[in-house]
């Protein structure tokens, strides 16, 4: 039976000591894979594997000493948030595993609810994803439990004070993937609305428009759902398109976290202008199939 995967973003993204700390507690406990830190963003990423039991353990481990560490009344950073422990997927590494991503994902917030004293939103995407709960922020999710229009589906129905809330979930493996450029901060808005699914763009994408002041930059950032229906390599020339019309740089580009190998075959094939390649002509991908 294949391990599952959780990708759980903490917000802090500053603080060495505290992101080795949620690290030692993830990975005491289930294989963590990679960490990814961004000081503008003040968050952190985190991706590890294990079975339900492990898995369950190490997050709950994870989110606790996010309690003790971040405390969001001070947060400040480019990316919205709602929770010290912000997101908190469950992903199935294939696609008939997830009623076991879903059930992990349940159980889990069933423990942090009652055990942490902290409000569990399980999203479902698309119409309910993250960006549902976030909108207007910790603010504006307060004032939604207060008058009853929402309710977590764990824990108590008010925000905890220090650590907020945690939106957790069982979803498809996506791609976390920003494109930095040198220029204004309305340029890279208006890119990320253009390439993104809501505003006509490509499908499964969403995209936000960021500073990065401390290296002078700003950054289309993204969540590619669906990297088969939106291929990396295209999006990323539609964002040097844009760019150059604008008259803004493209930099470079960043993955946050892992990526599925398909993508990045499909991306390789492209390059290279190989017709018709995908992960199939991949060596080692093969072996492991047999």
């Amino acid at each position: 039976m294949l391990p599952l995967e959780s990708v759980p973003n903490f917000s802090e993204g500053r603080d060495s000591s505290t992101v080795d700390a949620i690290a030692a507690a993830l990975g005491a406990r289930a294989r963590l894979l990679d960490v990814h830190s961004d000081p503008d963003h003040n968050r952190s990423v985190f991706t590890l594997v294990g079975g339900e039991d492990a898995l369950v353990d190490a997050l709950v481990a994870g989110i606790e000493t996010a309690v003790e560490r971040i405390d969001l009344r001070q947060h400040v950073g480019a990316h919205p948030r709602v929770g010290a422990a912000d997101v908190v997927p469950i992903v199935p590494l294939r696609a008939d595993d997830l009623p076991r991503a879903q059930a992990t994902a349940e159980r889990l917030g069933a423990i942090v609810g009652e055990r942490l004293g902290i409000p569990v939103f399980l999203y479902d995407p698309p119409a309910r994803g993250p960006a549902f709960y976030r909108q207007g922020g910790l603010e504006r999710l307060a004032a939604r439990l207060a008058a009853g229009e929402l309710a977590p589906d764990f824990g108590p129905a008010r925000l905890h004070e220090t650590a907020g809330a945690v939106i957790a979930g069982a979803r498809a493996p996506l791609i976390a993937f920003n494109v930095n450029l040198r220029g204004p901060v309305e340029a890279a808005r208006t890119i990320a609305a253009n390439v993104r699914e809501r505003g006509g763009g490509y499908p499964g994408v969403r995209a936000l428009g960021l500073a990065l002041p401390s290296v002078g930059l700003v950054q289309v950032s993204m969540n590619v759902e669906d990297w088969e229906a939106a291929a990396l390599h295209e999006i990323v020339a539609r964002i040097e398109r844009e760019a150059e019309a604008l008259g803004v740089e493209l930099v470079g580009s960043e993955l946050v976290g892992l990526m599925p190998a398909g993508a990045a075959a499909a991306a390789a094939g492209a390059a290279l202008r190989i017709g018709g390649f995908d992960q199939s002509h991949v060596l080692e991908l093969r072996l492991l199939d047999d």
